[in-house]
């Protein structure tokens, strides 16, 4: 067997395993088109989304540069256009002119072997079997609403998070076919960072890094998946920095465009397990940022000996009145093994002193927490030192700092916030406020609830200074 053969049968073997079809495989030679194995994996995952229990929306990339809207148009175009009859899809692009034109020379490479019409006109790639692409460009969000109330049966969007949480459900709903045995589908590629940051990293990142997908399947890639990429293109990712270079070179998503916190590490801050305990010695207290329609948050903190502060836990709910809280938090202190006794402080936004549930209710939030058992005390809600009392915490391993804050993962909301709070461009120096969407998704609650937790931390410490400058001035 020839060498050539025997790379040929390789790449067949991996594509079969991959779980790629005999049928997808001879559509794309007769395409001219070679996927290579990144792109191998995203089209298998898209001929998985044909199974009773195969996903229906399909995740590619992370960095830049491994060919990703080849391989999304190739999907469509070259396979599923071709397979079916009378098939109806819907590519979603957010570009101007000259990215008008940089689809059409990428359409005309895809398309080279096989018959299509480009009506450009109306926006069409239509093909000899009445399967067509519609192309839908589009620059505001509002664009999209031309969209809605139609059927497609395949669904394909080009940066998916340059779209918010609800403008995407808005698309999907119009992800739906009458014919026999297609199941309607989504196929999405990205970047990390954007407005829709949050949503796609919950909805697919999530699952793929836990292992535990389902309903979504995300394929991730890098400028290494791709041996075409020219090496100027390269040499610019290489030469980027700050969270640009972790998103666009690498794929991390653990960062958001314009990122306040950069430092952080969800390898580093993150505890690997939730602590079994927290010493008779350590320092507890809570903090709370309280909310009605957006989340209440209650945070439970601990203090080692050197200084090091943990979050052991957290209590996350809406649209719950002060009793539910209360008992919730007792629960959860009686998981933890701490009586109410210990918590040396419980730190809350000053609001809740003033802020009544209802109008003419007779007790603030702060009163009835009191009636519950548990004594509020006004947190320091100072926005610009209180982040920046997170970033000294979060420390910088680059510049030799280790972190003085431990996060455990039960911390699921506070987790997920921290990495993708922004600057406020009004404020550089203050964390733009987030509110919760609709679905209770997002928001800045969690760091809410943190900042005013470490800056009681912060407090204690500052309030032992001034005590030893004063028994040293008596001594003296």
């Amino acid at each position: 067997m020839s060498r050539a053969t025997e790379a040929q049968k390789a790449y067949m073997d991996y594509a079969l395993a991959a779980g790629c079809t005999p049928e997808q495989i001879m559509n794309f030679r007769r395409g001219d088109y070679a996927p290579q194995r990144r792109q191998i994996d995203f089209h298998a995952a898209c001929r998985a989304c044909d199974r009773h229990d195969g996903p229906t929306q399909v995740g590619f990339g992370g960095a830049r540069g491994p060919g990703k809207s080849h391989a999304l148009l190739a999907q469509m175009a070259l396979d599923d256009c071709q397979r079916l009859t009378g098939l109806k899809c819907l590519l979603l692009r957010r570009v101007g002119k000259a990215m008008r034109e940089q689809f059409e020379d990428l359409y005309r490479r895809v398309l080279k072997q096989v018959p299509a019409e480009y009506r450009r006109a109306d926006g069409v790639l239509a093909f000899t079997n009445n399967s067509r692409i519609r192309l839908g460009h589009f620059q505001d969000e509002s664009d999209l609403d031309a969209y809605l109330g139609l059927e497609y049966d395949v669904i394909g969007i080009e940066e998916a998070t340059t779209l918010s949480w609800t403008k995407y459900r808005a698309i999907g709903t119009c992800a739906r076919s009458s014919k026999l045995k297609w199941r309607p589908r989504i196929y999405t590629t990205t970047n990390p960072g954007g407005v829709g940051h949050a949503w796609y990293k919950a909805l697919f990142i999530k699952p793929y890094q836990a292992g535990d997908e389902s309903a979504t399947r995300f394929v991730p890639a890098t400028i290494e998946d791709n041996v075409f990429l020219n090496p100027e293109y390269r040499a610019t990712l290489d030469n980027l920095t700050g969270w640009l270079k972790r998103a666009w070179r690498f794929g991390d998503w653990d960062i958001a465009a314009g990122q306040f916190f950069t430092t952080w590490r969800y390898n580093l801050h993150v505890l690997p397990q939730a602590l079994a305990g927290v010493p008779p010695d350590w320092t507890v207290w809570l903090a709370m940022d309280y909310g009605y329609t957006h989340y209440t948050v209650i945070l439970l903190f601990a203090q080692d000996g050197d200084g090091h502060v943990y979050v052991v836990d957290e209590l996350a709910a809406r649209r719950q009145l002060v009793p539910h809280h209360a008992a919730a938090l007792r629960a959860l202190l009686g998981r933890r093994g701490i009586s109410p006794e210990r918590i040396r402080r419980f730190v809350a936004g000053r609001d809740v002193f003033a802020a009544r549930p209802t109008a003419g209710a007779a007790a603030t939030i702060a009163e009835q927490w009191a009636a519950q058992g548990f004594r509020l005390q006004p947190a320091n809600d100072d926005r610009i030192n209180g982040a920046a009392e997170v970033a000294r915490r979060l420390g910088d391993v680059d510049a030799g700092l280790e972190p003085s804050l431990h996060i455990s993962p039960a911390c699921a909301r506070l987790i997920e916030c921290l990495p993708t709070l922004e600057h406020d461009p009004h404020r550089p120096e203050d964390v733009l406020k987030i509110d919760t969407d609709d679905d209770g998704k997002g928001g800045d609650d969690p760091y809410d609830a943190l900042r005013y937790g470490l800056m009681a931390a912060a407090g204690r410490r500052r309030a032992a200074v001034d005590i030893g400058a004063i028994l040293e001035d008596w001594r003296g």
